[in-house]
């Protein structure tokens, strides 16, 4: 029986997927000189166009990629909002890995995700109160506009991410963050790469995630039997719909305006 022979494959795409790459390469290719290469070799084809900035999510490879990308001018962005290519990925494995004569699923991958304990929350984005909130879907995705505009702080996604169908009139989980400050906090909150919140009812706290795997204490609330029920109803009700919920910055619980409104969704990249 020959030898098992371990491959790394680059996979490039952008959100769009209008563009697509994928190319198998050498297990002792893995360094930041031959993914330099590699991509200087991608930008070369024609109709191709360099971006000011790019989205991975392959945290054990976050040194080499970064590497590659800043000696190529390309800012390197550690995300878990590569939704098209993780909807990729995931259609890989069933479509290119499993019938390629080589794949073994006995395989290891060395895909993991090493979530810390969170740390403290700096000052500046921090509000002075919030609370569990939900909204249908058309509402949200109205709101939205907003955003998509560039009228308000915040980001969007494109539901094909949810991987499962959601109706306009399904509640969408959400916390309201309330500042006196809503305007700064809103535009401080935005240059973070937010990945999703999260109940912890163990610590009685709310985490943010960001980027690939920081962790931020992001609300806390008093423990009692009715404050437990209720984020672990708010978690359950975010699985139901796929892991879809948002975060919004409001002046106050009276606004009808929102100063930054984000839709994020609590996924774990492909393990692959």
């Amino acid at each position: 029986m020959p030898d098992m022979v371990e491959v790394w494959e680059l996979v490039i795409c952008d959100p769009e997927r209008s563009f697509e790459y994928a190319q198998y390469y050498p297990n002792n290719k893995i360094n930041s000189t031959e993914l330099k290469k590699a991509l200087e070799a991608v930008l070369a084809q024609p109709g191709a166009r360099k971006p000011s900035s790019a989205r991975f999510f392959r945290g054990q490879m976050q040194t080499i990629i970064s590497r590659a990308l800043s000696d190529l001018g390309i800012a390197p962005v550690p995300s878990r909002r590569c939704f098209t290519l993780m909807n990729w990925l995931e259609d890989r494995v069933e479509s290119v890995y499993k019938q390629h004569p080589g794949y073994s699923d006995k395989a290891s991958t060395l895909f993991t995700i090493d979530l810390g304990a969170p740390e403290e929350l700096p000052d500046a984005l921090r509000g002075e109160k919030w609370s569990f909130v939900q909204l249908p879907l058309a509402t949200l995705q109205q709101e939205l506009g907003e955003v998509a505009a560039g009228r308000t702080f915040g980001a969007t996604l494109d539901l094909a991410a949810v991987r499962q169908p959601l109706a306009p009139d399904t509640l969408i989980p959400g916390v309201a963050v309330y500042s006196r400050r809503a305007d700064p906090l809103a535009a401080w909150t935005n240059g973070l790469d937010l990945a999703a919140v999260v109940a912890d009812t163990d610590r009685a706290f709310l985490i943010l995630e960001t980027g690939f795997n920081d962790r931020w204490r992001y609300g806390a609330y008093r423990r009692t039997l009715e404050t437990t029920a209720e984020a672990q109803a708010w978690e359950q009700v975010k699985q139901a719909v796929g892991g879809l919920h948002f975060l919004a910055v409001m002046p106050d619980e009276e606004s009808e305006v929102c100063s930054g409104l984000w839709l994020l969704l609590d996924r774990k990249p492909p393990n692959v």
